[in-house]
């Protein structure tokens, strides 16, 4: 009996520490490391086509691997639409990049990643604001 109850809370702990655990904690990690280094670098002010062309540097220099404005394709009831998304990075090939370059985050910005997440079946997606001061913003948008 007691050898059963020490695998039931072992099975607890198990599925605790998964539940807890960080989707792709290390390599959301790596990006903000990389977005917080390019603010650091130039600071607040530029044009969010600057951020993206020194992201795109400083992501390369750190091995983390992206795509830069892929179009992706857009259904509705199965047919392809004409429109479609083009999120600023892809990174690792499962995590959304959105730049921004404002004074503050809206509702809008937030869904326009979550979008990008459900048009892809991606889970999660980076939302980095270089427009405010004194630091950087990176909020972590999880489907």
């Amino acid at each position: 009996m007691e050898a059963k109850a020490k695998y039931i809370v072992h099975e607890k702990h198990e599925r605790h520490e998964m539940e807890n655990k960080i989707i792709f904690g290390d390599e959301c990690y790596a990006i903000q490391g990389a977005v917080f280094e390019v603010y650091r670098e130039i600071g607040c002010g530029f044009l969010e086509a600057v951020y993206q062309e020194c992201l795109e540097k400083e992501l390369r220099s750190r091995g983390i691997p992206f795509v830069a404005q892929r179009e992706l394709k857009l259904y509705y009831k199965g047919e392809e639409l004409r429109q479609f998304y083009k999120p600023d990075l892809i990174c690792y090939d499962k995590i959304i990049v959105e730049l921004k370059a404002l004074r503050e985050l809206t509702g809008e910005h937030r869904s326009q990643v979550l979008n990008y997440l459900k048009s892809t079946g991606m889970k999660v997606g980076l939302l980095a604001n270089f427009g405010c001061h004194p630091k950087a913003v990176v909020e972590r948008i999880i489907l």
